[in-house]
């Protein structure tokens, strides 16, 4: 799988992309990651990315032009014909909005299964409207909450996408459970050793009799009711 990222921040993606799950997936190339900077798209000497919106109002507004530009990059065949941007097979652009479509655990493993993934972070105030009414097949929000901007958005759909890619886990039993999740089922509590742990007000902490005595089934038992608790 591909996934292009166009930012306006490119180095915040150095640190997490480079560690963990993420970090194998691409060495064992399950994954590639193009990250775009934005700023190599523009016309100008200062490299401007936004400008403030017409009619009035605070913050500035990332252009329509930089963005275009970089999709043009990976879209080459869209530049006679804008629908080209839409309507791909396997292939969807994104963009990350506070009005976007709430994300979650169905459109992560509805992401994994494409070919290619672009996503554009937004940041800002906002981005001018004109990218997500003809270049975008749909706007992504990570919840109801204020973001500077869209990468923290954007590592967390990167994440959630690489976990579904199979090779990525190390124990491929690891994706059944994202499966569970999917369908609302919350995973059991879990504990490892030491089977007392002791605080240093004397309190002392201990793992649930049932998880040490051998006994599989009412294991099994007490997880499935331990997850359905959970869920409700």
């Amino acid at each position: 799988m591909r996934i292009n990222i166009i930012t306006a921040f490119p180095k915040i993606f150095d640190s997490f992309f480079s560690e963990s799950i993420i970090s194998r997936a691409q060495k064992k190339e399950l994954l590639s990651i193009n990250i775009l900077n934005l700023r190599d798209f523009t016309y100008d000497n200062h490299q401007t990315i936004d400008m403030r919106p017409f009619g009035g109002g605070p913050g500035m507004i990332l252009m329509v032009e930089p963005i275009y530009k970089a999709l043009l990059s990976i879209y080459p065949d869209a530049v006679n014909d804008v629908k080209k941007f839409r309507n791909r097979d396997r292939n969807k652009i994104v963009l990350t909005s506070p009005k976007g479509r709430k994300y979650h655990q169905t459109i992560a493993m509805d992401y994994s299964k494409l070919d290619t993934l672009t996503i554009i972070c937004g940041h800002y105030e906002g981005v001018d409207s004109r990218v997500s009414e003809n270049f975008v097949d749909e706007e992504v929000s990570i919840g109801d909450f204020i973001l500077s901007g869209g990468e923290a958005a954007t590592i967390v759909i990167v994440d959630s996408i690489t976990r579904l890619l199979p090779g990525s886990l190390g124990n491929p039993n690891s994706l059944m459970h994202e499966t569970d999740q999917q369908k609302g089922i919350h995973e059991y509590s879990q504990y490892t050793r030491p089977q007392k742990f002791i605080t240093k007000d004397k309190k002392t902490l201990s793992v649930p009799k049932i998880l040490l005595s051998g006994n599989h089934k009412e294991i099994e038992k007490w997880r499935n009711f331990d997850s359905a608790k959970a869920s409700n």
